[in-house]
């Protein structure tokens, strides 16, 4: 294996060859014989040989193909409103013969959709994303319903 030669000896000896060969162009353009015959005993340049090897590696890592995506569907079955009255009547008073009492029932409802904050809603108030569409009654026994109106959800006098 031949042995490689620094860079800077690789640099000296070109420069040493392009001298010489500057030397021989010129002797032979008219110089006098003694410059001849110097350059003719002057040693010729040695000869460099550069051998550059090159080693390339290559790796290639396989990828696997995409998996398919997996969709769930959720089918949400949304109860509808279920309104609840509840009818308390007065006991009728067992004194007899005077009429003192009026004797009349006396009606209170409860609302089945609450607000967040346990109340029934209101004719007049923004219904929440849940409710849309829903029928239920106020604290008042009215029935009312989500309705769409005015570029919003509120409920409605159904």
């Amino acid at each position: 294996m031949p042995k490689v030669l620094s860079r800077r000896k690789q640099f000296w000896i070109g420069g040493i060859a392009l001298l010489a060969l500057g030397a021989a162009g010129c002797s032979e353009s008219g110089q006098d014989d003694a410059v001849k015959v110097a350059a003719a005993s002057a040693k010729p340049a040695p000869t460099v040989t550069v051998t550059v090897t090159a080693t390339a590696t290559a790796t290639e890592t396989a990828t696997p193909a995409p998996a398919p995506t997996v969709t769930r569907t959720k089918t949400m079955k949304v109860p509808g409103p279920t309104v609840t009255k509840t009818v308390t009547g007065a006991a009728p008073s067992g004194s007899g013969g005077s009429g003192g009492s009026s004797g009349g029932a006396a009606k209170t409802s409860t609302c089945s959709i609450r607000s967040n904050a346990g109340n029934c809603y209101s004719a007049g108030q923004f219904c929440r994303n849940s409710d849309h569409g829903a029928l239920t009654t106020t604290a008042g026994g009215a029935r009312i319903k989500c309705n769409y109106s005015g570029n919003a959800w509120r409920w409605s006098y159904a």
